[in-house]
């Protein structure tokens, strides 16, 4: 007579980490942080069609590293909520960390009960009227939450990124800086040295400073010039030719 198979529930809920962990490992990373005009959004990112880096809603973006179709689901389901409750309430009652809590309720039920866990490590971000009231939220594939301050490193090596770029960061620094900051620390994703260009690139940013919806998204030359402003240790504005306004649908 064969003995059923048995798995401790540690031993599964291990595994289902284990897992998550080694599908988000295999690709490249993502960095959110703070500059002196608000929230820069930047992924290691070659396609420019599947995007790693969204609008959710008027103050609030969204930056994601793993499997592209489980944090787009994600994606559309925060706009949902964002524009269901602005439309019902007011909206200004849509908020970052509304919309975290839910993503974290959502990969911690999945992770619980499926039996595959997504692979999917995402952040949340808002800009404030002022530095101090904007904030960034880390969810991770098992739906821990976790409030950062001043950046984020998720996915890949996120740990080395973020080693990387602690020692760049400064939350006042132009959006040229941060820019650079941020790109030379994804360019040392596990310990090598790579040449990051602008079309390696996907960038956006929430702007502190501008009416009603604060996103959007910086590319073709504007972005190559912030790059050499950046190699520089120039400063330039953000606006210009190559910055484009977008609202993800």
């Amino acid at each position: 007579m064969s003995m059923p198979f048995y798995v401790a529930p540690e031993q599964q809920m291990k595994d289902k980490a284990d897992y998550a962990r080694k599908g988000i490992a295999r690709g490249r990373s993502a960095v959110v942080l703070q500059y002196e005009g608000g929230i820069l959004m930047v992924a290691d990112n070659m396609s420019r069609t599947l995007h790693k880096i969204s609008e959710l809603y008027d103050r609030i973006g969204f930056a994601a590293v793993g499997r592209y179709p489980e944090f787009e689901n994600l994606r559309l389901m925060g706009v949902r909520f964002a524009d269901v409750r602005g439309y019902q309430y007011d909206r200004r009652d849509v908020s970052g960390r509304q919309l975290a809590n839910i993503y974290a309720q959502t990969l911690g039920t999945v992770f619980s009960e499926s039996l595959k866990p997504w692979e999917v490590e995402i952040v949340v971000a808002e800009v404030g009227d002022t530095a101090d009231d904007d904030e960034i939220y880390r969810i991770t594939f098992d739906g821990s939450i976790v409030d950062e301050q001043g950046f984020v490193a998720v996915g890949g090596s996120s740990e080395h990124v973020s080693t990387q770029l602690k020692d760049r960061f400064a939350a006042d620094a132009p959006l040229s800086a941060a820019l650079n900051a941020a790109t030379r620390a994804l360019a040392r994703e596990n310990g090598e040295e790579r040449e990051l260009e602008a079309s390696n690139l996907e960038v956006a940013i929430l702007e502190r400073s501008r009416q009603h919806r604060k996103f959007r998204r910086i590319q073709g030359r504007r972005l190559t010039a912030l790059i050499e402003e950046g190699k520089a240790g120039g400063t330039v504005a953000a606006g210009g030719d190559g910055t484009e306004d977008e609202a993800d649908e």
